[in-house]
């Protein structure tokens, strides 16, 4: 079993769960349906979307989760979930029911032509991904060149906030 992160996202309604903040809840259910056991989540938290815009703001949380699938294979899996409760993927940084990233996958590293790109090309610039992962995976550092969340955390620039409930 491999360890990985997931990060959840929503922000609006699922046909199968209903507010974004109970299919959050709903999908820790679904994802051992797919190969990926959940060990852990963070509480949640509310962002604003990003980049900024009239959306509704977003519920987000973290899961540390095991697996035996290869990283392709979970992260397709993933999509197909965000897929079954209505996800389009229509263009970037629409409004959505569910959102999964795959934020690591056992500390591998990946990037150029791979897919997926691990960890997440992103993840030292949201907040709503750092602050969850300090309450599952609290001594996580970066792969890539080894800085602590805390010091992601404290990298965060001043317009990426996020709440926790």
């Amino acid at each position: 079993m491999t360890a990985i992160l997931v990060a959840l996202g929503a922000n609006l309604p699922s046909g199968r769960f209903g507010l974004p903040q109970s299919t959050l809840e709903g999908v820790l259910s679904l994802l051992p349906l797919r190969g990926i056991a959940v060990r852990a989540c963070s509480r949640r938290y509310r962002s604003p979307p990003w980049p900024p815009s009239g959306q509704p703001w977003y519920f987000n949380a973290v899961a540390l989760c095991e697996t035996l699938l290869t990283p392709a294979e979970a992260l397709t899996a993933l999509h197909a979930l965000e897929g079954d409760l209505g996800r389009s993927r229509s263009y970037r940084n629409q409004a959505r029911p569910l959102d999964l990233d795959l934020i690591d996958f056992g500390g591998r590293v990946t990037g150029g032509g791979d897919w997926p790109i691990l960890p997440h090309p992103r993840l030292q610039e949201r907040a709503f991904v750092l602050l969850p992962l300090a309450e599952v995976a609290p001594d996580w550092r970066d792969p890539r060149d080894g800085r602590a969340l805390s010091s992601l955390i404290a990298g965060l620039e001043a317009g990426h906030r996020c709440q926790p409930l």
